[in-house]
């Protein structure tokens, strides 16, 4: 088994990447000799200490990260300013301090001017989840095949980004470097705008008239339960993500809702050609993630 890369890995949050990060390293090895979870909550770090995914539990997170060599903020991006600041004066000379956030322009913006002097700040995404939440939610195969990206600010130490792109590989994980605005409109089109029309669609469906909302739940085809599955996801995680990633999330959703209004007019006009041809090109992209193996 290979060296561990950490010593001391501090998880600031213990959910669905949390507790799957810490499951990670305990069960493939080479990644830390002791793993450190904070939870917001006493109820979830019992939780935690009782699942023994974590060899320390600790509820203070000025305490948890005391002494750890890597510290991965893994709680909702609208808290990681505080939790920075909060942090900052515990965190030891030479650590690595990386997080999870699925927005990297606001989390530089956020966690940045708290990084003290000699701590490397390595922000990175994993692209990877579940619409679970919680301890009970992760699990160590989370991240295989699964792109992490990586979007060190610019001067970020060479030998830090490698340690943790290290540590995601160890966990199956594959990874990339990005920069963080570029970053931001690709996972506000793969990621944030898919649940944000999951979210809404939801909501269309809940507004129906009583009986037909019935019928909706009773005779759902398989297309909207993939949306309901989506829409299940935590909503203090994704409100944060939208309205951290808003200028994103807003270009996309423009270009859908023209996009979308194309095809109405395609409809309301019986343009087959146009129709097909959406059709067809989605095909393909789903063709695409198959041979990649992201399906």
């Amino acid at each position: 088994m290979a060296e561990p890369i950490f010593k001391r890995l501090t998880l600031i949050g213990a959910g669905l990447i949390g507790g799957s990060i810490a499951r990670a390293a305990k069960e493939f090895g080479g990644i830390a000799e002791t793993v450190v979870a904070n939870t917001r909550s006493q109820t979830s770090l019992d939780r935690v200490a009782e699942l023994g995914f974590a060899d320390i539990c600790e509820l203070d997170p000025a305490k948890a990260v005391a002494g750890a060599d890597c510290v991965i903020l893994c709680a909702p991006v609208g808290t990681y300013a505080a939790l920075a600041e909060q942090i900052a004066p515990a965190l030891a000379p030479g650590a690595i301090l990386s997080d999870v956030g699925s927005t990297k322009q606001s989390v530089i913006r956020d966690i940045g001017p708290f990084v003290p002097k000699g701590v490397h700040f390595v922000p990175s995404h994993p692209m990877a989840g579940t619409e679970f939440s919680g301890p009970d939610s992760g699990f160590a195969d989370l991240f295989k095949g699964r792109w992490c990206i990586l979007t060190p600010p610019v001067g970020t130490d060479e030998a830090a980004v490698e340690k943790l792109d290290t540590m995601w590989r160890r966990m199956g994980a594959l990874t990339a470097r990005m920069d963080a605005a570029h970053h931001d409109r690709v996972a506000a089109i793969v990621s944030h705008l898919p649940h944000l029309l999951a979210f809404t669609i939801c909501g269309t469906a809940d507004d129906l008239a009583d009986e037909t909302r019935q019928e909706v739940l009773q005779y759902a085809a398989s297309g909207f339960r993939d949306f309901t599955r989506i829409a299940a996801s935590d909503p203090t995680m994704w409100s944060d993500i939208f309205l951290n990633n808003k200028d994103a999330v807003l270009e996309m959703l423009a270009r859908f809702s023209e996009d979308a209004q194309a095809m109405a007019r395609a409809i309301r006009w019986g343009d087959t050609t146009y129709i097909q041809d959406k059709i067809i090109r989605s095909r393909k992209i789903r063709q695409s993630l198959i041979e990649l193996k992201q399906a």
